[in-house]
């Protein structure tokens, strides 16, 4: 079976790739485990000075598989608990990694894919990208660290209000609320991504790699955060109204929360 994540370094950048184009990079059980063997990998090679992360085909990343939680029926709540034990674990290396980590955001980013936007140090987005938070949309919980890197990025009545009403934000709205750095052509958001990224590989490594450790020390909550996060859309997921939620996303339908 292919990978579900790509690594490719060169010249100092690794690039790792969502690889699974034909779900729109859903992050499922094998994405999740890949994704930690990536950021283990790129996190032990010396040889890496800066990261660029995006997503293969038109879409960053549509988020949880909704149609996998929905085929575990009462064994949801220890399928995403492993699932995002995977994920978050890779989010905190990611986050917590020397080289500086940019995000390529091509098309969609929602859910999840919100959250791996959010432990990236940079941002590049393309002109078409849009950004949603999706969990109420289906009565679950927030996980990949948007309920602590989020707010942090947009602030709080921002965060709550992605989160609560699930309003779509467009690239240029991401970009002035702060979710994103910079708005290219969506035909070069990976070349910008990798030009900058050349940029910090040619540049003072351990100097950036302080700079991150000095921020990190300011907020240090991030994996007591993922660990309820965790444990939170574990719990919502087994609720009648998370079941109902996924449910009728799946089904097209308006759901009934009683």
């Amino acid at each position: 079976m292919d990978k579900t994540v790509l690594v490719e370094v060169r010249d100092g950048v690794a690039t790792v790739t969502l690889n699974n184009a034909a779900s729109g990079n859903i992050l499922d059980m094998a994405m999740g485990r890949d994704l930690l063997e990536a950021a283990l990998n790129v996190d032990a090679d010396p040889s890496v000075r800066a990261v660029v992360l995006t997503g293969a085909g038109k879409h960053f990343c549509f988020g949880g598989d909704l149609q996998g939680m929905a085929r575990q029926g009462d064994a949801v709540g220890g399928y995403l608990v492993e699932l995002t034990t995977n994920i978050h674990a890779a989010i905190s290396c990611f986050a917590r990694m020397r080289a500086p980590v940019i995000a390529a955001v091509n098309g969609t980013a929602a859910g999840g894919g919100v959250g791996l936007v959010c432990m990236t140090d940079l941002a590049i987005a393309g002109r078409s990208s849009k950004f949603r938070l999706a969990y109420t949309g289906v009565a679950l919980a927030p996980d990949c660290g948007t309920s602590f890197l989020l707010p942090r990025i947009v602030g709080r009545r921002r965060a709550l209000e992605l989160l609560l009403t699930n309003r779509l934000l467009t690239a240029d709205e991401a970009l002035a609320w702060g979710l994103v750095n910079e708005v290219v052509d969506d035909g070069d958001v990976l070349a910008r991504a990798e030009s900058l990224a050349a940029t910090f590989a040619a540049g003072p490594t351990e100097s950036y790699a302080a700079v991150k450790r000095l921020a990190d020390t300011a907020d240090p909550g991030l994996e007591s955060q993922l660990a309820l996060e965790g444990r939170a859309i574990a719990a919502q997921a087994l609720h009648p109204q998370g079941r109902e939620g996924v449910a009728a996303f799946l089904d097209k339908r308006k759901p009934n929360y009683g």
